[in-house]
């Protein structure tokens, strides 16, 4: 039986939240969001991937890690299932991006996502799109 490590990270919609990339979706600890930034679901997050629990960047890095991101937004709930990498760096001081494709940078938290950006509810995005409505993000690791 493998371990489980869980972080919970809190940021914020933002206004020109759009969710609309077809490959990634990003958390970020920037205040402000363009709308040329299509894969933020959540800014002034509390943390980046550098700020993450220890354990849990070390049972990502395991071969067959296996990551849950659970967004939550008000009583809406949306889960993304990726994997991790021996080859993430999880060290960027203000972004987390989970990506369907096995492209991996600074940035990355997850791979082979089974959601992205644009395949979350429309319910859940319209809420995201208030800069009012907190959010919390719940990353469970498995391995």
């Amino acid at each position: 039986m493998g371990i489980e490590v869980t972080d919970v990270i809190e940021g914020f919609g933002h206004e020109n939240v759009q969710a609309n990339h077809p490959s990634t979706l990003e958390f970020t600890k920037d205040k402000q969001l363009s709308k040329k930034g299509d894969c933020i679901l959540i800014v002034s997050a509390d943390k980046g991937l550098a700020d993450l629990n220890p354990k849990l960047k070390e049972a990502l890095r395991k071969p067959h890690a296996a990551l849950i991101v659970k967004i939550e937004v008000g009583s809406l709930t949306e889960e993304i299932h990726a994997k991790g990498s021996l080859h993430l760096a999880l060290n960027h001081p203000q972004e987390i991006v989970v990506r369907k494709s096995d492209y991996v940078s600074d940035r990355t938290l997850g791979i082979h996502a089974d959601k992205a950006a644009k395949d979350l509810s429309r319910e859940l995005v319209g809420k995201l799109k208030n800069p009012k409505q907190k959010a919390r993000i719940t990353l469970t690791v498995t391995s």
